[in-house]
């Protein structure tokens, strides 16, 4: 699923590359780290890493604009060490904080290829140890929340400061859900 993930990906930024200005508003790519401790630490020594991340975000299509006009997003992330990785899609909306500093919040769906529950039985020693190892997301579609701060560097390039949290919040899966909580730092080039 990684080779699709990244194939998806390198589509995805050449047909943005190509696509007009009517349709691509930006690209962002960057870097995360995957699992950090932020608000539940009990997993956030599993799976630790890097990936990369990034996202085509749509011009807003007039029909959203009675919700603040966000942008459509399409998304992918993977992970460098062979651990979770995922893609999808969402809504990305900002809000200017000065001329050049934005809040950005994004709520979207994702589809990963990480593990939803051991392998091996309750009891077993091998399950303990899996689990000591591997976050447990307890369902392969997850929801994807994202928080950013948004600086524009000049009219073209952008940076920004990202948290983002999956979980399927046991509305999309029941049982396990120890969501991932990843931080990092992306570069944005803009269309419009």
């Amino acid at each position: 699923m990684r080779r699709y993930l990244l194939a998806s990906i390198t589509a995805a930024a050449s047909f943005a590359g190509s696509a007009s200005a009517d349709l691509v508003s930006e690209i962002r790519l960057g870097v995360m780290q995957e699992n950090v401790c932020v608000l539940d630490c009990d997993n956030a020594n599993k799976e630790p890493g890097q990936s990369i991340n990034g996202d085509i975000l749509f011009n807003s299509p007039d029909f959203l604009s009675f919700i603040w006009s966000p942008k459509p997003y399409l998304m992918g992330s993977g992970n460098l060490q062979g651990e979770t990785s995922f893609g999808g899609v969402g809504l990305h909306w900002s809000f200017p904080i000065t001329k050049t500093w934005q809040f950005e919040p994004s709520f979207g769906y994702v589809i990963h290829d990480g593990e939803l529950a051991s392998p091996y039985p309750d009891g077993n020693p091998r399950s303990l140890a899996f689990t000591e190892e591997h976050v447990l997301l307890g369902s392969r579609d997850l929801f994807r929340t994202t928080f950013g701060l948004h600086h524009d560097i000049n009219e073209t390039w952008g940076v920004e400061v990202m948290y983002e949290h999956l979980s399927h919040g046991q509305v999309l899966g029941n049982g396990r859900n120890q969501g991932l909580d990843n931080v990092g730092v992306r570069f944005s080039y803009s269309f419009e």
